[in-house]
């Protein structure tokens, strides 16, 4: 461990400022640019796997984990964003507490997580059901899939966000 410790180090001091600037250019952003590139060895020192100092290229893998991160920041922004809108569309007297929309949106990420690591059809199929109210006839039909895989690939959505549930703490 404490030799991948000295090879994330390593990365970081040859290529920190290289993907700073990398993401600075990419998101026209230097304080999300900051942060990502943060994120980056972050995940590398958190990730516990793999030996740094084996890597070839290191600007491309390091290119390639904050692409994933930045990723993950737009589609977390742009939920918050598609909930924030329909806050606005809410009566004042209606509104939650900030403390509950914090909640709110903190759990939102989180199914977001969930989603998208889910495969295609699976994620597709869930959110038929769930958001969009299709029957599991319906999902099949418009999915060309089989009555049985939409079952599957229902309860396969289900189970990850029991385990996401069981994962996180209780919201008061």
């Amino acid at each position: 461990m404490h030799t991948q410790h000295q090879a994330i180090d390593q990365l970081y001091s040859h290529h920190h400022s290289w993907l700073q600037g990398w993401l600075r250019r990419r998101l026209g952003n230097a304080a999300d640019a900051a942060d990502l590139a943060q994120d980056t060895f972050l995940r590398l020192l958190r990730s516990g796997t793999g030996e740094p100092s084996c890597v070839t290229a290191p600007r491309a893998y390091l290119a390639t984990i904050a692409n994933r991160l930045s990723l993950n920041l737009y589609r977390r922004r742009s939920l918050e964003q598609a909930y924030l809108d329909a806050l606005a569309l809410t009566p004042e007297a209606l509104s939650p507490s900030l403390e509950h929309q914090a909640l709110v949106l903190e759990a939102l990420d989180e199914i977001d997580q969930v989603l998208a690591v889910l495969p295609g059809k699976t994620r597709q199929a869930f959110l038929m059901s769930q958001l969009e109210g299709y029957t599991q006839e319906e999902i099949a039909s418009r999915l060309d899939l089989s009555l049985r895989s939409v079952q599957r690939y229902r309860a396969r959505a289900f189970e990850e966000c029991i385990v996401l549930a069981s994962e996180s703490p209780p919201y008061e």
